[in-house]
């Protein structure tokens, strides 16, 4: 189960996860009429988010953690803290860029969460790549039937996320935003709380190092 159980952090991590994701722009009406029925606590449409970016935040997570486990608890706190925070929101050019922000605030206070207790593990990607079906955007080509080429693909899929693990995390959610899931600069921009310039520069180096560590497959 995606939603199995709650890791519980301070109030003012979860505060923050929350109040750094708000972002003010504009959005389409069609999303700013299903944004009301969520403000207004309508059950099915909250159930409707988590139906339609349930798999986006969690593949998002996974690829930022290395590790299905904690992706699914950090989904699960994702979608508590907009449950809470929804009737706050401000309008996002895009209802999955806030989503994708406030699951990376979560990734990042799990992180310090992490190394205040001095956790000396380190999670390869490789070894969660058994447990859940992880899909790259763009990258790999779709798989036919032969079961040769299958094969492949997956070799290179492992190759990649490995790759993607040994990357410094600043520049590892610039890629898996822009690479992987697709977003513009602008919206890795408002994903990631930071200026154009620098997300430009950090894709920019991000894929730079990835293309090196790739060399070694």
């Amino acid at each position: 189960m995606l939603f199995s159980r709650s890791i519980t952090f301070d109030d003012e991590e979860q505060a923050d996860a929350v109040a750094s994701a708000q972002i003010s722009t504009h959005f389409p009406t069609a999303e700013a009429k299903f944004i009301e029925k969520l403000k207004d606590g309508d059950a099915d449409a909250f159930d409707q988010l988590v139906v339609q970016y349930s798999s986006d935040v969690f593949g998002l997570l996974v690829r930022l953690t290395g590790n299905t486990e904690e992706a699914a608890d950090l989904t699960q706190e994702t979608f508590l803290s907009v449950l809470n925070a929804i009737k706050g929101f401000r309008g996002d050019a895009c209802i999955r860029t806030w989503l994708f922000r406030i699951a990376i605030n979560h990734s990042r206070n799990r992180f310090r969460w992490w190394k205040r207790r001095k956790r000396d593990q380190t999670i390869s990607l490789e070894a969660t790549l058994g447990q859940t079906d992880i899909r790259v955007y763009e990258t790999i080509a779709a798989r036919g039937p032969d079961p040769e080429e299958n094969a492949i693909a997956r070799e290179r899929e492992r190759a990649l996320l490995n790759a993607l693990s040994g990357l410094p995390v600043i520049f590892r959610e610039a890629i898996v935003l822009c690479d992987i899931e697709g977003l513009s600069y602008e919206e890795v921009s408002s994903a990631v709380g930071i200026g154009l310039g620098t997300v430009k520069s950090r894709i920019a180096r991000g894929r730079e190092e990835l293309r090196r560590k790739l060399k070694a497959y």
